[in-house]
């Protein structure tokens, strides 16, 4: 393989890392908070992209105002959800919130098939996404450019409400101790619905780059992107925002290079990145990133 075609595979690796980066990260700022693995996630991810597809269709909406309006659809979806299957199970065991997501993964995908039906739908491409950028030898596709570039924005957005605003320092405290962040006059609902609301607004992102790169949608094509984040989130140390986000370029190079470098072997794609999820919960059972139990720091 030469230079340049491996910059390529490169470019593309890296943009499918953001994606699953991005939804692996919603799934850690909902375990970081409440300590919950949120099996839905990759289904309101497929919500996600419904939304944008009938807003545009119906609607006649811009395609930047589907977008931006199917985020904040998404959002209130994760709100909804969170005070619907979550919030009700907040004093019991942990085990019955993580039934209860299973349990909404399999409604959000059947209500997805009864009203959107099961047949797949174009998702709507602007032709800017459509073209192919040239730099000498390199040819790579536009969408992969602009998802690194928008993935990069959304990061730094992230990065500055969790570390420079109230919400994010409540967040934070909450992460650590539910009833210190009550005694310091910390409204523990509000947080974790704001929470859920980011976490949703990620996985809608996410959605859209998905849907770019793969512009047909269908009511279970949440399934593969989000076993993606979810090993991702694992490998990467669960509750580790900057672990969730290395752990999807992890697994965005591992699924793009292999079958580049080594096309013999990309039959056994999906069998090196559970090997990996295997090694890392036998030599780091946190993940690269997770922190002990009781660790503060």
């Amino acid at each position: 393989m030469d230079l340049s075609l491996f910059l390529q595979h490169m470019v593309n690796a890296i943009s499918l890392g953001f994606v699953f980066g991005l939804v692996a990260v919603g799934y850690a700022l909902v375990y970081g908070v409440v300590k919950l693995v949120n099996f839905a996630h990759g289904d309101v991810f497929m919500m996600a992209a419904y939304f944008m597809f009938y807003t545009s269709l119906i609607f006649g909406a811009p395609w930047l105002s589907a977008v931006i309006l199917g985020i904040v659809f998404t959002s209130l979806l994760g709100v909804g959800i969170e005070k619907v299957a979550y919030k009700p199970l907040r004093k019991y065991p942990r085990i019955n919130s993580l039934v209860s997501s299973i349990g909404m993964s399999f409604l959000l995908q059947n209500f997805a098939v009864v009203v959107f039906g099961g047949i797949q739908r174009s998702f709507p491409v602007p032709e800017p996404m459509k073209k192919t950028l040239i730099f000498g030898e390199i040819r790579v596709q536009a969408v992969s450019i602009y998802t690194i570039i928008f993935s990069v924005i959304v990061v730094l957005i992230l990065t500055f409400i969790l570390q420079k605003t109230k919400i994010g320092l409540a967040m934070r405290i909450l992460s650590r101790d539910f009833d210190t962040a009550r005694l310091m006059g910390i409204n523990v609902n509000r947080t974790i619905s704001f929470t859920f609301a980011l976490g949703s607004a990620l996985a809608a992102v996410s959605a859209v780059f998905w849907a770019l790169r793969y512009p047909q949608i269908f009511p279970f094509m949440g399934q593969y992107p989000g076993s993606r984040a979810f090993i991702a989130a694992v490998v990467g140390g669960i509750g580790s925002l900057k672990g969730a986000l290395i752990g999807g370029f992890v697994l965005g190079l591992l699924t793009v290079l292999i079958p580049a470098m080594f096309p013999e072997y990309s039959g056994y794609r999906e069998a090196f990145i559970f090997l990996l999820l295997v090694l890392v919960l036998i030599f780091k059972p946190n993940g690269l990133f997770g922190q002990e139990a009781g660790e503060k720091a």
